[in-house]
């Protein structure tokens, strides 16, 4: 049975088409340079100073014992979500922070981030039994997630709160390039493109404002099919 629920008694005019389209126009126009100052802020971030990361980590995962340099699994840049799921912490061991739980809902298949070279992991206190558990009874199956062991959350500032970080390579050194905690900084994550701004390479577009000698691409011609990792090469 639909229940019917009655609309806010202060709710905006009901106007005719033109005049909704003329509403629309003006405010696609402050859109626009809504996303332009994103994009402007992104290209900022790709000129964050990198702090060398010299301490070793360690995670366990299905395959056994990982350090940080791991988790890259042999990409170029690693994006880490400290999430919640550990003794003392909502309803454990049932169910992980419900904070937590709601970004994991909202990532994408991390097979588009892959094809920008970049590995997407989350982290967290639990044992891994438990988070295979979580895993495959919330459809989080296509997450790669790790118990950390150290003190890898404290180090990086997210010991009592969720948190990104991103981090680049070069060989075997990493260097961590960014971070934002809080609920307002990761409710924007789980979108592959979000991701990717918070990068230091970015979305690795041709039309990116990015420092010279960056890697680029045109736009689309990296998209792949999740499930079998192939591109659309004749796309226009």
């Amino acid at each position: 049975m639909t229940m019917h629920r009655q609309l806010p008694e202060t709710h905006p005019p009901v106007v005719s088409a033109e005049q909704w389209e003329a509403a629309r126009e003006r405010l696609l126009v402050k859109e626009k340079a809504h996303s332009r100052a994103r994009d402007a802020l992104a290209a900022e971030r790709r000129r964050m100073p990198w702090l060398a990361v010299e301490k070793a980590y360690a995670f366990i995962g299905p395959d056994g014992d990982l350090s940080l340099l791991d988790l890259f699994q042999g990409r170029r840049q690693l994006i880490v979500y400290h999430a919640f799921f550990q003794p003392g912490v909502g309803r454990w061991p049932e169910q992980a922070c419900i904070g937590c739980s709601m970004v994991a809902d909202q990532v994408a298949h991390p097979a588009h981030l892959n094809a920008r070279d970049t590995s997407l992991a989350f982290v967290s206190r639990a044992p891994l039994a438990d988070i295979e558990r979580l895993k495959a009874r919330m459809g989080w199956d296509h997450i790669p997630w790790y118990t950390l062991t150290d003190d890898f959350d404290a180090d990086f500032g997210v010991d009592e709160w969720h948190a990104t970080n991103a981090f680049i390579r070069d060989g075997d050194q990493v260097f961590r390039t960014y971070s934002t905690t809080g609920g307002r900084g990761d409710e924007q994550m789980g979108n592959t493109w979000n991701y990717l701004d918070i990068t230091a390479l970015g979305r690795q577009e041709s039309w990116e404002d990015s420092p010279g000698g960056y890697p680029q691409t045109p736009p689309y011609d990296w998209w792949v099919w999740h499930d079998t990792g192939e591109t659309e090469p004749d796309r226009e």
